[in-house]
């Protein structure tokens, strides 16, 4: 078992910085690739939001 000190802590919290990094830096791609399939694709857009508001409408919270 690797042991607790200052170092390992020190980095484990640039390991959870770096991580973070790379999933803001992943959504930020999805989302861009999302707009450009929606600008590329209008008619299956527009069926996914409805069905996604479909689904919306019927979720019970």
């Amino acid at each position: 078992m690797p042991e607790r000190n200052g170092n390992s802590t020190t980095e484990q919290r640039e390991t959870e910085a770096e991580r973070r990094q790379r999933r803001a830096r992943f959504l930020r791609e999805l989302t861009e690739a999302r707009e450009l399939r929606d600008r590329v694709q209008p008619r299956r857009a527009k069926a996914a939001r409805l069905r996604h508001a479909m689904r919306m409408r019927t979720f019970r919270w």
